[in-house]
């Protein structure tokens, strides 16, 4: 039932009520499926109705990552890095919604949760800055016994599958969303089951800002019905298991399996029970995400 507000001419009117929707191409589709579920805060009281997705939506947000990947690698590295950083100013811009949604879906106060929502925003500015300085840390000029130049330097590994931490709705979803697509990936990211509110905010931060449509592609609904189609699909490239940790009938051990039969690279958590979310930003992150290409070059004469 939509909550009855009182407008400034003291007329009162029903409010508009949402159903947030899944985010695949730079636009809001609702599930194929026509499916929604409840999301509750932590304390149990309703928040929103979201998206239940399906494995068609699946298959649907892989095609679209597929298209963009290639111009999106294409770009500069500075203009990659330009974009990401647009994202953290349209974050500060909507601080109170994540603020609000990270509270109420992590249980936390207001001023842990606008701690976490400062970190998360730090961190998403700290991967963008990394776009253009990544080929220069990660690359190489290699010495030689010949008349060759011998350059190696990162690219791409192409789509990304991205599955967002299940207990860290905000700081975790930028910590495996931003490494994996500043170096030119695409992602197809499955958001947390039980708090999705701040990853669709989040969605709707990339739509108005400059990231193409398709870079990002967000889905919600049941973890166990989404990964292992997401694995198991032929044209990701890489996958994280990051949400595989305190996911109902979800394990690694099955995901990595599915993974397998198409060689992607797997990211799995180093603890059992997930990661310091607070402390999780490294070089390493974007690498995992990452081949490094080598160019053999006469030097002549």
């Amino acid at each position: 039932m939509s909550p009855t507000t009182t407008s400034a001419a003291g007329d009162r009117r029903l409010g508009v009520p949402k159903t947030h929707k899944l985010f695949i191409g730079g636009a809001f589709p609702r599930s194929e499926s026509g499916r929604t579920y409840e999301v509750t805060t932590s304390r149990g009281a309703f928040a929103a109705n979201v998206a239940q997705g399906s494995r068609k939506d699946v298959r649907d947000a892989v095609r679209a990552a597929r298209a963009a990947q290639s111009g999106w690698a294409g770009a500069t590295a500075y203009n990659r890095g330009q974009v990401l950083y647009r994202v953290a100013e349209l974050m500060e811009g909507r601080r109170a919604q994540f603020e609000a949604d990270v509270a109420a879906g992590e249980g936390m106060s207001a001023a842990r949760a606008s701690a976490v929502v400062s970190a998360a925003i730090d961190r998403w500015v700290w991967y963008a800055g990394w776009a253009d300085k990544i080929a220069q840390v990660a690359g190489n000029a290699n010495p030689v016994a010949g008349p060759f130049f011998n350059i190696s330097s990162p690219e791409p590994t192409g789509v990304a599958g991205v599955l967002a931490p299940q207990a860290s709705s905000l700081l975790g979803l930028v910590s495996v969303l931003a490494p994996a697509v500043v170096s030119g990936n695409t992602a197809v990211v499955l958001a947390s089951q039980e708090r999705p509110l701040p990853a669709v905010a989040l969605a709707e931060v990339l739509a108005t800002s400059d990231v193409p449509g398709g870079v990002v592609n967000l889905l919600t609904g049941r973890t166990a019905e989404l990964a292992p189609p997401l694995a198991a699909h032929q044209d990701v490239n890489a996958l994280d298991l990051a949400g595989a940790v305190g996911a109902e009938n979800v394990t690694w051990g099955e995901l990595e399996a599915a993974a397998a039969d198409s060689l992607k690279r797997v990211r799995r958590p180093a603890a059992e029970e997930g990661p310091d979310w607070t402390a999780e930003q490294s070089l390493r992150g974007i690498l995992a995400y990452t081949e490094t290409k080598t160019v053999w070059h006469p030097k002549g004469t």
